[in-house]
């Protein structure tokens, strides 16, 4: 194959290392008709995946006490076993990604020589916001700076000083060091780590499918490793996982979507908020989803997530406005200091007492991420054609993480400051601290300034949006995977996928909760993890044959 590419992918422009293979896009695909409607799919990845998605739904629908029992013992075990290993992973990613910025393959481009850029910065910032980290944003904006603040649980991150006595009384002395390490350590779990796990699979699928003509799909990545087996059960298993991984790791996110929504419903208007609504959230939201998947990549996603990063904007103008800009932009270079100085420390995976954060936190949080790579590195790909690797990397790990930082100091820090100006009646500290009510934090630090009614409904207006526009893109991400790397298979097949995303997001809320979403993300995010080890091998390797072949 040495001048074509996947059906709906340009062909490289200008110089670059073209793979010879004798391997043929769509050779072990199945297609048909049924009814009206069309399938092109691969085989066997598409029919494991499906069938095993289909059972587990199956499982944890039909027996709820036993799957929540099973999944209730699996995520302690598995972060408690691997915590050291999500760490290590992590930090090797971060180095990798800060290597290629300064590095001469940098200078490669993504698509050939001569390839251009597909769309400007602003509609790619915003559809990488809106796809990567929208609902998290939403969910954990509040919650983690606050928690990390005032947490009476004993896993404070490095065992920082609480700044509240048993009594709930505020120890002046404490809360500078308190709100110092509170922004140090969630700009941890929402910088560098995360968008450099985003970067390497986003980067590895750009480079061999748009410069080397390999399909769009995980295992094109392990060629210069496996070769022609790459084509045979090798590269089944990878990109199966890889489907697992992003099934799970969507199901989670929105799974926390569905009940941050019901719970600002039930703030503002009063709508019950149980698994009952958040069910009846999930079958609305997808249906939305489905229209947009209808609509195409252009039509759909890029129109949703330019709205909703307005939308976004707008809130975060608002907030940082009425919660006084002065100080909430001090705390962002706090922010930015205190992580700059607790970022090795707290990348430490050995001689930690500070076990619950480490594990019950930044283990799950790397899985997370891990588990969303292959869906938002898949969609960071097919948006970022035509820029060169360095400046690719720069902006996918530095500004969007400077972007995170500052999301988190204003929403963070007008929590922090509403729980030290009013540590009796401060509506974050009830909801957040006194009863943990992680899905209502948002909402109660909206309580504390001007306009509450109507920014609480713009934030469940966001966080509805963010969600049909994560299971948008990982609908059209499955969909490229199981269809052998095609990106212009019949849209029935993502219909089948964006239907099952939702699926799976149910069975694993009735099966368990928020409990068993996490302990999903993090089992499938294990052996993802050592995917994506081999994968930063072979980037370079592709990278360095390229610049000589350029």
């Amino acid at each position: 194959m040495a001048d074509e590419t996947s059906p709906g992918i340009p062909a490289p422009e200008g110089d670059a290392d073209i793979i010879e293979t004798d391997y043929e896009i769509g050779q072990d695909n199945i297609e048909g008709r049924v009814g009206p409607f069309g399938f092109d799919i691969h085989n066997p990845v598409f029919v494991i995946s499906g069938l095993a998605a289909v059972a587990f739904v199956a499982y944890a629908l039909t027996a709820p006490q036993q799957a929540s029992d099973f999944f209730g013992w699996l995520r302690p075990t598995l972060t408690s076993s691997f915590d050291w290993f999500f760490l290590l992973s992590a930090n090797v990613f971060v180095l990798f990604c800060l290597l290629l910025i300064v590095l001469p393959v940098g200078s490669v481009r993504l698509g050939g020589a001569e390839a251009t850029p597909d769309y400007g910065y602003a509609g790619w910032f915003a559809m990488l916001f809106a796809a990567g980290m929208g609902i998290g944003l939403m969910f954990f904006g509040v919650l983690e700076p606050a928690y990390y603040f005032a947490t009476p649980w004993g896993d404070a991150p490095l065992g920082t000083v609480r700044p509240f006595t048993e009594e709930g009384a505020l120890i002046e002395g404490n809360v500078e060091e308190a709100r110092r390490m509170a922004l140090a350590a969630t700009s941890y779990h929402w910088a560098l780590h995360p968008w450099a796990i985003y970067s390497v699979v986003a980067l590895a699928l750009a480079l061999f499918s748009y410069n080397k003509g390999l399909p769009l799909s995980i295992r094109s990545a392990f060629y210069p490793l496996l070769g022609e087996r790459v084509w045979g059960w090798w590269g089944h298993v990878i990109d199966t996982v890889a489907v697992f991984a992003t099934l799970f790791g969507l199901a989670t996110s929105l799974g926390f979507g569905a009940q941050q929504a019901n719970a600002g419903m039930n703030y503002v208007y009063g709508i019950p908020n149980n698994v009952t609504v958040q069910v009846i959230l999930i079958i609305g939201i997808t249906a939305i989803a489905l229209v947009s998947v209808l609509r195409g990549l252009d039509g759909g996603v890029k129109v949703l997530s330019e709205i909703n990063m307005t939308l976004a904007f707008a809130l975060m103008l608002f907030v940082l406005l009425t919660a006084g800009a002065v100080g909430i932009l001090s705390e962002f270079g706090n922010g930015l200091v205190a992580y700059a100085r607790e970022v090795v420390p707290l990348s430490n995976p050995f001689g930690r007492e500070d076990t619950g954060y480490m594990q019950g936190w930044t283990a799950f949080y790397w899985a997370w991420w891990i588990s969303w790579s292959p869906f938002v590195g898949m969609f960071i790909a097919r948006v970022s054609r035509g820029r060169t690797v360095r400046e690719f990397v720069t902006c996918v790990l530095i500004i969007p993480s400077l972007v995170c930082i500052l999301w988190m100091a204003i929403f963070g820090g007008s929590a922090i400051n509403d729980m030290i100006a009013n540590p009796d009646t401060s509506a974050v500290k009830a909801n957040v601290i006194d009863n943990y009510a992680p899905e209502l934090s948002l909402f109660a630090m909206l309580e504390s300034l001007p306009l509450a009614a109507i920014t609480s409904t713009l934030g469940v207006i966001l966080v509805i949006v963010f969600f049909v526009t994560s299971s948008d893109s990982g609908s059209l991400v499955i969909d490229t995977i199981t269809a052998g790397g095609k990106v212009d298979a019949p849209v029935t097949q993502r219909v089948f996928w964006c239907t099952f995303e939702g699926l799976v997001a149910i069975a694993l809320l009735i099966g368990g909760g928020l409990g068993a979403l996490q302990a999903m993300v993090i089992s499938t995010g294990l052996p993802f993890t050592v995917i994506l080890l081999i994968i930063c091998w072979a980037i370079y390797k592709g990278l360095s044959d390229e610049r000589r072949k350029t």
